[in-house]
């Protein structure tokens, strides 16, 4: 079992294209080629998240946040992100971060928020733009069915609850090579006529990769006439945070007391109470003082993030509930969500829930 086996199957969970641009994913330390004897899970990679892991034999980190950041210009242990990362190349220990791809998709942290406080009938709250493309092609009649089954294979073609979408015109190309073509149709430097079908797709821009290899593994021509497109349209299954619904009414502060339960909160902070039942909830882990916007706009009671600054709970303005529940409490189920992902598809392989506590924040 190498690295790459591991983060091949993570990334079909959360492809690193999810994440958001300021975001440092994917393998921060070490090699891809690397034989793995075993992994361990934390939210964060501190010096004793590599003890953890030098004790536990396990020689891979899969990490929600990234230990490297904003870069590192030079190696010196004057810091404990300089420390961490020399300790784990002492020990040829590699690192993975998941961050903000895993925020992204509708299966990751904000997901687990929402399964903790049992919400259903759940959506993705901020949609992100600029993930689906379109490919267009032209392509002889004869050719066309398997061109377009290939597309599809390579995952082509998927819009919400729909499979095998595309759109089709029948008509007539032209082209003339010249001395150094190679026509799969016609002669060269002759001027050739073709009933060809124009083929339009869409898919997830993590996939350009293998659809374009697809289109050019199975298209007859020499040269393939094709262009592809970033679309402004929103993917409703990627983006920040998610609303979703109680099954039943709650009281306020009764919910409040129900959010210290399920997340094991010493404390919290929330703002006025407007007199309204608690039934829509929107989340977002992590710091998500960006989306109170969105968690007004989706019409939710109660909107659960971390890092509020003072001014960011006027924003309420009485139409909505704010509470803050901190950055380490909001995301602390992410690692169990990644053990029980992995487990699932590397049965017989060791994979370890870090047992460390890496909330840098004491309460008192």
């Amino acid at each position: 079992m190498t690295v790459k086996n591991i983060t091949d199957y993570i990334e079909k969970l959360a492809p690193l294209a999810y994440a958001e641009d300021f975001d440092n994913v994917g393998l921060l330390v070490g090699n891809y080629d690397k034989k793995i004897t075993g992994i361990l899970v934390a939210l964060d990679t501190l010096e004793s998240t590599i003890d953890e892991a030098i004790d536990k034999k396990c020689n891979l980190i899969i990490a929600f946040h990234p230990i490297i950041f904003n870069g590192l210009k030079r190696l010196t242990g004057k810091n404990y992100v300089e420390r961490t990362v020399i300790k784990a190349i002492k020990n040829d220990i590699a690192i993975y971060a998941i961050h903000t791809a895993l925020d992204n998709t509708s299966q990751g942290v904000s997901a687990k928020m929402c399964e903790i406080i049992g919400l259903t009938n759940t959506n993705v709250l901020i949609p992100q733009k600029g993930n689906i493309k379109k490919l267009t092609t032209y392509v002889p009649h004869k050719n066309a069915d398997s061109l377009r089954t290939s597309l599809f294979e390579a995952g082509a073609g998927n819009i919400g609850n729909y499979d095998n979408c595309s759109f089709n015109i029948e008509g007539t190309g032209t082209y003339q090579g010249n001395e150094n073509s190679n026509p799969a149709l016609g002669k060269k430097g002759t001027m050739h006529t073709e009933p060809e079908t124009f083929i339009s797709v869409i898919f997830e821009k993590h996939l350009e990769g293998k659809i374009l290899n697809a289109l050019f593994t199975n298209h007859p021509y020499e040269e393939v006439a094709y262009d592809v497109v970033t679309l402004d349209n929103k993917h409703q299954e990627i983006g920040m945070g998610m609303v979703g619904e109680l099954n039943e009414k709650m009281e306020a502060m009764n919910f409040l007391n129900f959010l210290k339960r399920k997340f094991n909160l010493e404390t919290l902070r929330y703002t006025d109470f407007n007199n309204k039942k608690i039934k829509k909830v929107a989340v977002l882990g992590g710091s998500g003082s960006f989306a109170i916007s969105h968690a007004k706009d989706s019409g939710a009671d109660v909107y659960i993030t971390s890092d509020l600054k003072y001014h960011d709970f006027f924003r309420a303005e009485n139409q909505i509930i704010l509470v803050d529940i901190g950055h380490y409490e909001s995301e602390q189920f992410t690692k169990n969500l990644i053990v029980d992902y992995l487990t699932k598809k590397f049965t017989n392989f060791a994979i370890i829930l870090s047992e460390k506590n890496t909330n840098p924040i004491n309460y008192l």
